[in-house]
């Protein structure tokens, strides 16, 4: 509504002052075609303010610094044509074409500082300090998202309640593999795609987290490039982080030298310690791939194996846990049924290797 009020202001103030200025100088235009002009390029330019919805202050900022640089660098290269023409050729000089000079040199250094701060933004920071005004760069190290880490679904859970002093990017290729994945032929793929666009959008609609999605400077990457080279491009160039499930870009990340958080990682870690002697209470949904063994799960999806319990599928047992083990892929427990002795080995014979355990 503010706004609103805002824009309608606008446009009076423009036609008003456009009116003044009819009263006070002699012009041959009618009155009332002025009053149009005025109110035309009023709205014109509410029009736009309108249109172009999402600005970027950023954006603002290199222009008006690359405007301020350029009418500095137009201004030293005018002095210098004019100390130049006054000591070489100043009867033969014309004037028409020098101030045409000027003029055109202006606009390539407006036009070139504009460019070059608006594509080395990262660069420059240190030197202009225009940049920690935009939330591109609210914290140190930016966390990358990775098209495996926003199908997972964790990463919501995660990022809604770690207070991160960070923004968080998405790239807008990675968006356009989940629009693609979403519009496979495959339902399971097509599924997986949609989950990811939702899942986006749950980022976004986070009061507490700054999500960017950002676009590659021209050049940064090739668009023939994986996903996975373009994500560890784009990490090193703002020097930012991934969050990521690929297992394989994690490994790619760090030989390039880009800190990489994996979920599946930080998940292993958040799973309660089991020591050897406590209990647990699991229910057996399967056997496992020993003789005798059956598999239950806990809550937080760890795997169970219990000696001596293939007949009791379908049932929960209460199990002392014997020994842990931890993987690449999780944390197994194993364990055996409370009250049971533990089950007896082989004796192994002299020479003889011995067994590897459960």
């Amino acid at each position: 509504m503010l706004l609103n009020v805002l824009r309608a202001l606008f446009v009076v103030v423009v036609t008003i002052v456009a009116m003044n200025y009819a009263e006070q100088v002699y012009v041959e235009i009618p009155p009332l075609a002025i009053l149009c002009i005025s109110v035309g390029a009023a709205c014109v330019v509410v029009g736009l303010d309108i249109f172009v919805p999402q600005k970027s202050l950023l954006a603002i900022s290199g222009v008006f610094f690359g405007l301020i640089v350029g009418m500095l660098i137009a201004y030293a290269v005018g002095l210098i044509v004019n100390l130049l023409v006054d000591a070489y050729r100043p009867d033969f000089a014309n004037p028409a074409m020098v101030s045409t000079a000027k003029v055109l040199v202006g606009i390539v250094a407006c036009y070139l500082s504009i460019s070059f701060i608006l594509q080395t933004k990262d660069d420059v920071r240190f030197v202009i300090p225009y940049v920690e005004f935009a939330r591109e760069r609210k914290g140190q190290h930016p966390m990358i998202l990775d098209t495996s880490a926003i199908i997972d679904g964790r990463v919501a859970d995660i990022l809604g309640t770690w207070p991160l002093d960070c923004a968080v990017i998405i790239p807008r290729f990675v968006l356009h593999e989940l629009q693609a994945i979403a519009d496979s032929n495959d339902r399971l793929r097509r599924q997986r795609g949609r989950r990811g666009l939702d899942i986006v959008n749950r980022l976004q609609a986070l009061p507490k987290l700054d999500v960017q999605i950002r676009d590659s400077r021209p050049g940064e990457d090739d668009d023939e490039d994986s996903v996975d080279l373009r994500l560890v491009s784009l990490a090193r160039a703002i020097d930012g982080r991934l969050l990521t499930t690929d297992y394989n870009l994690n490994k790619v990340a760090q030989i390039r030298g880009v800190t990489v958080v994996n979920i599946n990682d930080l998940a292993n870690a958040l799973k309660p310690v089991f020591l050897p002697g406590e209990r647990l209470q699991v229910k057996i949904i399967r056997p496992g791939e020993a003789a005798g063994q059956g598999v239950g799960y806990l809550e937080d999806g760890t795997m169970v194996v219990v000696e001596a319990a293939r007949e009791r599928i379908g049932q929960t047992v209460a199990v002392v846990v014997t020994s842990v083990l931890q993987t690449s892929a999780g944390r197994m427990v194993f364990g055996r049924i409370e009250g049971e002795p533990p089950p007896e080995r082989p004796r192994r014979r002299p020479g003889e290797p011995p067994q590897p355990n459960a």
